[in-house]
Parts: structure tokens; sequence; C-alpha cells
């Protein structure tokens, strides 16, 4: 198992973490491994990835918005109880500390449609949209995705029909056919799911930026399963497929084992207590393996 060897004169992305608020995640609701009563503060985690030489500026997710309370009623009240979301900086804040503007980022791209993901589009004029084409068949019954929000003329619904094999990953796409940077289909979590995987050097380091592929290490490494449990108002498992999520779920684990691949999770809590107000977040950047 293998990632494709750099060529010369290689591009890749620079890669800088954005806070994006926090929430509040039952850890029981998503790993068999967790106590009942144990609970993460956790961040949502969105991305800036810069081109090496084209310079253009691509984010990953949008996190949380400050607005939260103005979503409609039903999202409002779920985001309420159980995720006590918090957001002292949002996206575009983070952005304007290392003097960037929205209308500066090319592309946003959405590893999915959650509230805590999409963040407001409406804060980025000038970018276009990439989600997975399986964000329309989401029901309205799943009040926290929220692709109304999506601008209709910007955005961009890709299927991974046609995209090629990557290392463990059945489907990815080379987004600016250079190899530096590949969407890659994540499939599991909600129907359109799609990961990130950039090169980080010209010489072989990576990072593969999971979303909401698991919401806990133990998914990661086997120490624990999905769990499925009870609950009011969601469902009864974090993720629409299950079984797909866990197949999706070995893959990383078989990425893990590629020498210079970092993996940073969406809500990485482990890592943001290692990293949170240090050079990895932007105007820094993550150091490459």
């Amino acid at each position: 198992m293998s990632l494709p060897p750099p060529s010369a004169n290689q591009a890749y992305c620079d890669v800088s973490a954005l806070e994006a608020g926090m929430i509040r995640l039952v850890l029981a609701h998503f790993t068999t491994s967790a106590t009942p009563d144990a609970v993460s503060n956790s961040p949502s985690l969105a991305f800036l990835l810069q081109h090496s030489t084209k310079h253009t500026k691509f984010v990953f997710d949008l996190g949380i918005r400050k607005d939260w309370k103005n979503l409609p009623p039903r999202t409002v009240e779920l985001v309420k109880e159980p995720f006590h979301v918090d957001i002292p900086q949002d996206v575009v804040e983070s952005l304007a500390k290392g003097g960037i503007s929205p209308f500066e980022i090319s592309t946003v791209c959405l590893s999915h449609v959650h509230f805590d993901h999409i963040g407001d589009p409406a804060l980025f004029p000038d970018s276009t949209f990439l989600v997975g084409d399986g964000s329309k068949q989401i029901p309205s019954t799943d009040v926290i995705a929220l692709n109304h929000l999506l601008p209709l003329d910007r955005t961009e619904y890709i299927s991974p029909v046609d995209w090629q094999p990557l290392g463990p990953f059945p489907r990815a796409l080379d987004f600016h056919g250079d190899g530096s940077l590949y969407i890659v289909n994540a499939p599991g979590h909600l129907p359109g799911h799609i990961n990130v995987l950039a090169r980080t050097s010209g010489d072989g380091g990576w990072i593969y930026l999971a979303g909401d592929s698991a919401h806990h290490w133990d998914l990661i490494t086997g120490k624990g399963d999905i769990a499925v449990h009870e609950g009011t108002g969601f469902s009864r498992c974090a993720h629409a497929d299950k079984e797909a999520a866990e197949q999706h779920n070995l893959r990383i684990r078989k990425l893990c084992q590629i020498p210079r691949v970092r993996v940073v999770l969406a809500h990485d809590e482990p890592w943001y207590k290692l990293n949170q107000g240090g050079p990895a977040f932007w105007p820094g950047k993550i150091l490459s393996l």
C-alpha cells in the first residue's frame, strides 16, 4: 500500500488549521469504548490549503456559524441540546488573523452539510462550493443538514463515479491535476461525505483531513466500534450507513500505516489540545511530516 511518489518540482499545499467553534460531544453516542458519562469539548476544525505554485486558497469546511440561533427552530433546539456549541472565533475571523478576506477564497469544499461544517456560506460570496453529490439525497427530516444554505449558482455537486483509486481509497479526485490535493470519497457518515488528502511537501509528506469519518480516534485504531444508541431528536447512530463508515475507517487505519502521513479528524480533541494557539493555526501552518 502506497501513495503516489512525488514528481520533479512536485506541487504541494501549505495547510493551516482554522478555529471554527467548539462542540460538546457525548462520546457514548459515537464509540462503544466510551463510558456513559464521557463528554468531549471538541473543536469543529476548518482548514486553509494554499497551493505552493498557483497560490490559490482552498478552505475545507467552515465550522459553526456565530449566529446559529438564527437557524430554523428545530435545528436550534437540537444544537442547544446535546451539542452546547461555543464559537469564540469563527472561520472568517480566523482567516482575518493572517490577513485573508473571504473574497480571496477561490474554493470552499465541504466534507458534508451538517450545521457544524457548513458554517455560513453567505460570508464567502465569491467562492465556488464543492459538495458531494450524495448531499442532494439527504431527507428533510435531518434537521442538522443545511443544504438550503448553499448558493445555487456557485455550488458544484461532485460525483465520485469516475474517480480513480488512491492508496487505500477506491475513489479520489486529483483536484488541481498535479497530485497536490485529492478529494476522497468517504462514505458512511452522511450521503455525499468527502475527505481531503493533500501533499504537504515536495518530497513525500501528506495530511489527511478526515471530516466526520470518525468522531473519536478509537474508531480508527480499532479500540472501539461505532456506537448505536437511544436518543431523542437525532438518529440512533451518528452515521447514516454504519457498515460503510466502518469500512472507510478501516481504510484510514491503513493510511495511518504509510510513512509521513498525518491524519486529523474534524473534531480531533487530542490534536487540538496539543496545538491550540500554536503555529499549526493560521497564520502559521501544520508542519509536514
